[in-house]
This record gives C-alpha cells, sequence and structure tokens, in this order.
C-alpha cells in the first residue's frame, strides 16, 4: 500500500482553490527512503531535473579538464539558464573556446525565459538566438565531449549516437540503478532522448551524487556559480544561492525537482502530479525546510499585481 502524496493547497480569502498531489522520495545513498509520499516507484519523464547527472561525462571523460573549462561553464552545463546577456555571452565564448560554432548546437531557438528580455527581443524584431536556449549549456557541455573524444557531432540528437549510446545514458542508469535497455525514450524539448525513470530512482541518483569525486566539481560550480544555472529571480538560482550550497537544486518541466543534501547524503525527488511548477517548489522548499536547509514554513503569502495578500499556498497532508 501506497503512502499518501504531499498536498499542496492555494487558498484564496478562506477558500481551497487548487490542490495539486505531490509524490516524494528521499533517499540515502545506499538507495533507503528515508522520506516517502505518495507512489515512489512510479517512473516519470524527469526533463532537465537530470542535467547535472548528464554532465557528468563533461568531468568523466577529461573533456573538462582539456578544454580548462571555468566553474561558470560548468555551471552552465548543469543549467536551464534564463537566455540574460551574461548567459548568452559565457555559451558562446564556450562554443569559441572549443572550435564550435552555435550552429553546431540542436537545441532549437525560443524566447528567453526572462521577460524583460523577450521584450527587448520583440522591440528590435530580432530572432531568438539559440544561444538563448535555456539547454543551450548542456548542448554546449555535449559538443565539448564530442570534440575531446573526436566523435562526430551530426545527429547528436539520436539515441544511439555515440553521446548517448557510450555516455549519457548509460551514466543515468548506473547512478539511477535503473535498467533502460528495454525502454524506448521519449524526446525532451531540446530534442535529446528522455528516460522514464522511478520517482526513488531519481532520488538516489541525486543521492549518489553527493559522495561520486566527479559530481563534486559541479556542485562546487553550480554553488559558486548559483546565477548561471538558473538566473535572475529564479527558484534554483535562490535555493543555492540562500542555502550556499548546503541544498543542490535543479527544477524540471512538468513539475518535477530534484536536490541534494551534501551535509546529509541525502537526494530528493518529486514529481507533481498534474505538472504544476508552483506545486513543485513548495513541497521543495517543504522538504528542505524539514531538513534545516531552509526556513521551515508550512505556507507562504500570495499577493495580487497590486499587492494585496489574497491566499497562500501551503503544505497539507491529505489523502488523494
Amino acid at each position: 500500500m501506497k503512502a499518501d502524496p504531499l498536498c499542496i493547497e492555494l487558498t484564496r480569502g478562506e477558500s481551497i482553490e487548487s490542490i495539486h498531489f505531490v509524490d516524494v522520495a528521499v533517499v540515502d545513498s545506499s538507495g533507503k527512503e528515508v522520506v516517502s509520499f505518495g507512489d515512489t516507484d512510479k517512473a516519470v519523464l524527469p526533463r532537465s531535473a537530470i542535467k547535472p547527472i548528464q554532465a557528468l561525462p563533461l568531468l568523466e571523460t577529461g573533456a573538462a579538464e582539456k578544454f580548462h573549462l571555468h566553474e561558470i561553464e560548468i555551471a552552465l552545463a548543469c543549467s536551464s539558464h534564463s537566455g540574460e546577456k551574461l548567459h548568452v555571452e559565457a555559451i558562446e565564448n564556450w562554443l569559441s573556446k572549443i572550435g564550435c560554432r552555435p550552429e553546431d548546437l540542436q537545441c532549437g531557438r525560443h524566447d528567453p525565459m526572462n521577460f524583460n528580455l523577450v521584450l527587448d527581443e520583440i522591440h528590435s524584431e530580432r530572432t531568438p538566438r539559440v544561444t538563448a536556449n535555456n539547454c543551450s549549456g548542456k548542448h554546449t557541455g555535449f559538443l565539448t565531449v564530442m570534440r575531446h573524444l573526436e566523435i562526430d557531432h551530426q545527429n547528436y540528437l539520436d539515441p544511439l549516437h555515440p553521446l548517448h549510446a557510450d555516455y549519457v545514458t548509460p551514466t543515468l542508469s548506473e547512478i539511477c540503478h535503473v535498467d533502460l535497455s528495454k525502454q524506448q525514450p521519449g524526446i525532451d524539448g531540446c530534442g535529446i532522448p528522455v528516460w522514464a525513470v522511478p520517482i526513488n530512482g531519481l532520488a538516489r541518483g541525486w543521492a549518489e551524487l553527493n559522495h561520486k569525486p566527479s559530481a563534486s566539481s559541479l556542485f562546487e560550480a553550480m554553488k559558486n556559480q548559483a546565477f548561471y544555472v538558473a538566473g535572475t529571480d529564479r527558484i534554483c538560482t535562490e535555493i543555492i544561492s540562500s542555502t550556499k550550497g548546503k541544498a543542490i537544486v535543479k527544477t524540471g518541466a512538468e513539475g518535477v525537482f530534484c536536490a541534494a543534501i551534501p551535509e546529509e547524503q541525502i537526494g530528493v525527488a518529486l514529481k507533481v502530479r498534474d505538472g504544476a511548477s508552483r506545486a513543485a517548489a513548495a513541497a521543495l522548499k517543504w522538504i528542505l525546510g524539514e531538513h534545516g536547509v531552509v526556513d521551515k514554513k508550512v505556507s507562504e503569502p500570495l499577493t495580487n499585481h497590486v499587492g494585496k495578500h489574497i491566499g497562500e499556498i501551503r503544505v497539507s497532508l491529505k489523502q488523494a
């Protein structure tokens, strides 16, 4: 019998306006679940929440060392950045360093996640740069690995390409203790293969990052260069910065959030059943609060566009 999920409620006045149910696993590096809510055996698509895992080959193949990557570049490899000026400049400088061009990125284009930058592009009638894609850091990391190993980067989105077949996918499989050999992957928003992984497997993978030698450089870079993990007014940057790296966190699309708490050697993974990112953020903050990493809060106020308090988002343990 599965435990009840974590419940996130949004109120308006005295009424509950919306309810989100969240499956959560908190796991130590041995794979033991120390806290769980809901169905943690459920396989979910982790999306961008596994970018630090996907960045491990950058360190483990020696590519980062060969190209003398800075912490900013390593943080960008783990990022879903907002496409701000500093992000784009760093990506373009990194591409130049490895002898590649923006045209080599196969992640596609989208409007920057920073709204002010979207307005700038509308007013200037510019097409968004591929280097402003929030996944361009991950893709530049992939190009770096391929340049180092002298692998042809054409068609690198293909699940059978050596980048994935020999490096990225086996790394995910090993660290999350999940057999992906018989699974048909989906396609992520940036075009790379995306695999379904049990929630408790994701949490275990993040727990193992705490003591994996190659991951220490990733975590140090994410701590020291938190702006490059996300950006201005973004929750990942906010949590990593405010905790001074006591929590290393990464969000993923459709209500996924993962975290590591290095001092406790534990990993956290959660998935909001309806995909709501606002509930994922609230759930993660609550879990981190329970572990003393952030201020312990059951609820946070909600305000409208004129700054008036209109309700709250809160944790409530209820049966689905």
